[in-house]
């Protein structure tokens, strides 16, 4: 399919889809309210519009609503979703944004992306037979390195089709990658600034 022609600000008037604050799940019940009547709305075709601003906040509910995403782009081919992140794009709103093709990827003027890690906060706490240390240990790595590959599948989907490469990510990733909206059009990360 060929690459659709980019939009410009009259485009974006009403965005079906407008959601700001921490990604959680209140902001998934949200997201899924105004998705069925757009979907609805565009049957067979036709775009929706998705205006994001965030903070950050739960990277798996950012997959989620990604995923929603995703299918509904695969069930429908026709239809076009599109991101316009406002403001900022910080952390699980970045990781929601990769879901979305580059050429449907808006930012604001002003807009900041910032793009880290993921983190974890856990005390292991070893007692007990010696077997069962080393079973709670490995757990815990084995966690380590899920969450690791979950988070590199993401930086994957971001930088898709962009010029940035995953040696940079994984570079500036864990001291918080800022960018700015027209670096972030200038790596290929998003199409425009409106």
């Amino acid at each position: 399919m060929a690459a659709a022609p980019p939009l410009t600000a009259p485009d974006f008037q009403g965005p079906a889809i407008l959601l700001s604050g921490p990604v959680d799940y209140d902001m998934y019940r949200d997201f899924r309210s105004k998705l069925e009547p757009a979907l609805a709305e565009t049957g067979d075709g036709g775009r929706i519009h998705v205006e994001l601003s965030t903070l950050g906040g739960d990277p798996e509910v950012a997959r989620m609503m990604g995923e929603d995403i995703r299918f509904h782009s695969d069930l429908i081919p026709n239809r076009r979703f599109v991101f316009l992140g406002k403001a900022a794009i910080y952390s699980a709103g970045t990781t929601f944004m990769s879901f979305f093709a580059i050429e449907n990827r808006y930012l604001t003027r002003g807009t900041r992306l910032m793009i880290h890690e993921r983190k974890m906060s856990k005390t292991l706490q070893i007692e007990g037979p010696l077997t069962t240390c080393i079973a709670s240990v490995t757990a815990t790595l084995h966690e380590i390195e899920s969450s690791i590959a979950i988070q590199n599948e993401g930086f994957e989907n971001l930088i898709r089709g962009s010029q940035v490469t995953m040696n940079t990510v994984l570079e500036k990733a864990p001291s918080n990658w800022y960018i700015e909206a027209q670096e972030a059009v200038a790596l290929g990360l998003v199409t425009a600034i409106i």
